[in-house]
């Protein structure tokens, strides 16, 4: 049995290596328990994390507590137990959330446990609360529409005027050459009277 551990030592050392290497690249990690799902269901959930930027993975929990631990995170232990997937996720983590909840309510059998967010556990409750917010793209979204708002609708009026006097134009310059008619008549009629004066 002795020679047997030793053999599978080097293959669980860097089973652990890869493990730590694959949650390096992310920053925040949400555990759910997957027990119960089809493989069709958490492929369907995999493709619903990958367009919010994120991976869905199985780790064996004894190697990802030890790639935490040695990633100076030991506070996600408690997540690691039971059948759990690792939603990895890079930025707005409650995008990622948001899709694991909606897929929790027409999959029952999908647990959010925790999760692990800029640097704080995060408990089901506080990650379902944070996954109601809106995601910084919302947020960016959200503050252009109300910068462009006032210029959109300055912009609407100019190109209404614009569009009201290519529609009057030619009513509108009509009575602008009847005023201009008196002031040219006007030196016309002095033309004369200087001869006279001569």
């Amino acid at each position: 049995m002795a020679v047997i551990a030793k053999k599978l030592q080097p293959a669980k050392t860097a089973a652990i290596e890869e493990t730590k290497k694959i949650l390096g690249e992310y920053s925040d990690y949400i555990f759910v328990d997957y027990r119960g799902l089809t493989v069709e269901q958490i492929t369907k959930l995999r493709d619903k994390l990958r367009e919010k930027d994120a991976t869905l993975k199985v780790f064996k929990n004894t190697f990802a507590r030890v790639a935490f631990d040695e990633l100076k995170n030991d506070s996600v232990a408690e997540f690691l137990s039971g059948p759990t997937a690792i939603a990895m996720v890079k930025q707005d983590a409650n995008e990622s959330a948001k899709v694991l909840f909606d897929f929790a309510k027409d999959t029952p059998a999908l647990v959010v446990k925790g999760a692990w967010v800029e640097n704080e556990v995060y408990d089901k409750a506080k990650i379902e609360a944070l996954s109601k917010l809106p995601g910084k793209k919302q947020l960016i979204a959200m503050l252009m529409s109300t910068i462009n708002g006032p210029a959109r609708k300055l912009a609407g009026t100019l190109q209404a005027y614009v569009e009201k006097l290519e529609k009057e134009g030619p009513a509108a310059a009509a009575p602008a050459k009847e005023e201009a008619a008196p002031a040219e008549s006007a030196p016309a009629s002095e033309a004369p009277a200087a001869p006279a004066e001569a």
